[in-house]
């Protein structure tokens, strides 16, 4: 257990040493920064001296028209060098002129460039930089500022050895590190004092307080010694004290209630399966009476289904199968459940899920369709480590429908479900029937669409009436993206269907088959229906036909 004389210098002693720090710091950083700009500006000054003075000499010998003699810029050249040794003010100090090819052509110092320095003194002349710069020159590390001079060929570096240039700055950093170090161990001492001198009296009151508790005894009362914050808590002590006694029986009561309170809870959330959203929990939780009471509810369901899920059973063994399906599963209910979808159920290898209960999105039905578009995808990547493992890939159906269902707690008072039922949850499994003879990875209902048009790139794939209908209902595909051929192709493809249901077989047919041409054999729905108008063409529906495609299988 740590002290509370420990504590309190935890505390406070960070926050000293922090100051402290910062302190120094603040005042290193502004005396170098200080001290650095003054030497930099020193070295650019005398940069900008020495090109002046150099292009004064060029000056007067374009104005006596004698710049093309050698012998003259030769004199000019020694008049630039004699100028930059009256600048120079140290021994450290140098000033050079370097040709392209990076050899020194005058200098102030005996100082020569190693091969390798030699390179980089002609990488600065031919990018012909201004201002403060790190070069080394002779083996040594200089700061330097330099400036390029066209009339003579030269690239002209002022440098200052780095140990000269920032020696004053490295005292300082040297001064404040020791002054941060003393004040440090000052603090520290002081805060220790501090502490010790607080926390006496505490140690006291607590030296009697365990006594009380250890005894049990609540006559005994802790001595008041000062007149201070910690007198008053020992005079506080001593009153709680005497409520203590009579707060006991209410506090037995309070426990009791607590116990019932939380028996009932379990009770409730026992109602509930492993799966239930959470809200759904937070929100029955306060009116318990309310758990079995169903509600009309407008959303989407959504039905996925492993394609020949026997065949792909039969071919691995069990439990490369429930390891596979599990990593499936997970990799499908994060999306779901992403998307604030809730898992109903699992039917085998299928998966139920709904978008709109127990809370409400405005985007229930577009996130229907992406969580879908998502499931595909994932799929995807699933299926590249099925290979990559030796094992069989999963192929999926989706089917979404929207609409008003009934949402609540169904069953008993043993087991209990929160799932949807309807008609409309029915056709969302038939739809995902569909999936396998349209031979589509997502299939969706007209009441989707209708929600979700304009959000995706949609195609109208026919219109159906499921097994045990006789109303037709429109059936869609999305993408998520389409390109712009696909886009002209959807766009053929919906006026085709128009002819369709117009009974314009033939010249429906025509167009299907343009649209094969565009996107390939692939392309199941166009060829699918342009085998079907020629059918038709070929032997005409009834005269009361709707357009309707009835179906007799799930």
């Amino acid at each position: 257990m740590v002290s509370i004389r420990l504590k309190i210098v935890l505390v406070v002693l960070p926050i000293l040493v922090v100051a402290v720090v910062l302190a120094g710091m603040s005042s290193q950083v502004a005396a170098t920064g200080a001290v650095t700009r003054i030497a930099t500006e020193f070295l650019d000054f005398k940069a900008s001296e020495l090109e002046k003075y150099a292009e004064g000499q060029w000056n007067l010998l374009v104005e006596n028209d004698v710049a093309d003699r050698p012998d003259m810029v030769a004199a000019a050249q020694a008049g630039v060098e004699s100028f930059a040794r009256s600048i120079v003010r140290s021994s450290t100090e140098t000033i050079v002129a370097i040709r392209r090819d990076g050899t020194i052509v005058m200098r102030t110092a005996a100082v020569d460039a190693l091969p390798e320095e030699s390179e980089a003194l002609a990488g600065l002349f031919e990018a012909g930089a201004r201002g403060f710069q790190s070069i080394r020159l002779g083996g040594v590390e200089r700061a330097a500022s330099g400036f390029p001079f066209g009339p003579f060929g030269w690239y002209a570096i002022v440098t200052e050895e780095r140990s000269a240039f920032f020696g004053d700055v490295d005292a300082i950093t040297r001064g404040t590190l020791a002054i941060l170090a003393a004040s440090i161990v000052i603090a520290t001492l002081l805060v220790l004092l501090f502490v010790r001198y607080m926390t006496g009296p505490l140690s006291t009151m607590v030296v009697a307080m365990r006594r009380i508790i250890d005894s049990g005894d609540m006559s005994e009362r802790v001595p008041v010694e000062f007149a201070d914050e910690i007198g008053t808590l020992s005079h506080t002590f001593n009153i709680m004290l005497d409520e203590l006694q009579k707060a006991y029986d209410q506090i037995k009561k309070y426990a009791f209630e607590a116990v019932l309170a939380q028996k009932k809870e379990e009770k409730i959330r026992h109602i509930f399966q492993k799966f239930v959203p959470q809200e759904l929990i937070d929100r029955f939780f306060k009116n318990p009476e309310a758990m079995l009471v169903g509600e009309n509810r407008e959303l989407a369901v959504l039905f996925s289904d492993i394609r020949s899920f026997t065949t792909i059973s039969e071919a691995m063994r069990p439990d490369d199968l429930v390891n596979s399906l599990n990593r499936y599963f997970s990799t499908m209910v994060d999306i779901l459940m992403e998307r604030h979808g809730v898992i109903d159920k699992y039917i085998g290898d299928a998966i139920m899920a709904f978008f709109g209960a127990p809370v409400k999105h405005d985007d229930d039905a577009v996130s229907s369709v992406l969580a879908a578009l998502e499931m595909t995808e994932a799929l995807d990547t699933f299926n590249r480590n099925q290979v990559a493992a030796g094992k069989p890939e999963f192929k999926i159906g989706i089917g979404i429908n929207y609409g008003i269902v009934t949402v609540g707690n169904i069953g008993c008072d043993k087991k209990m479900d929160y799932t949807v039922i309807g008609d409309m949850v029915n056709l969302a499994s038939r739809l995902e029937g569909l999936t396998k003879p349209y031979r589509q990875p997502l299939v969706f209902s007209e009441f989707l669409y209708e929600k979700v048009r304009g959000e995706f790139p949609c195609r109208l794939l026919d219109t159906v009436a499921v097994k045990g209908k006789t109303k037709g209902v429109r059936i869609y595909t999305a993408r998520r993206a389409i390109s712009e051929l696909e886009a002209k192709a959807w766009a053929v493809h919906d006026e085709a269907m128009a002819m369709y249901g117009a009974r314009r077989f033939r010249e429906a047919s025509i167009m299907f088959r343009s649209v094969t041409d565009e996107l390939g054999p692939d392309d199941y729905a166009s060829t699918m229906m342009s085998e079907r108008c020629d059918r038709y063409a070929a032997d005409p529906p009834p005269a009361d036909w709707d357009g309707v495609e009835v179906l007799h299988e799930k």
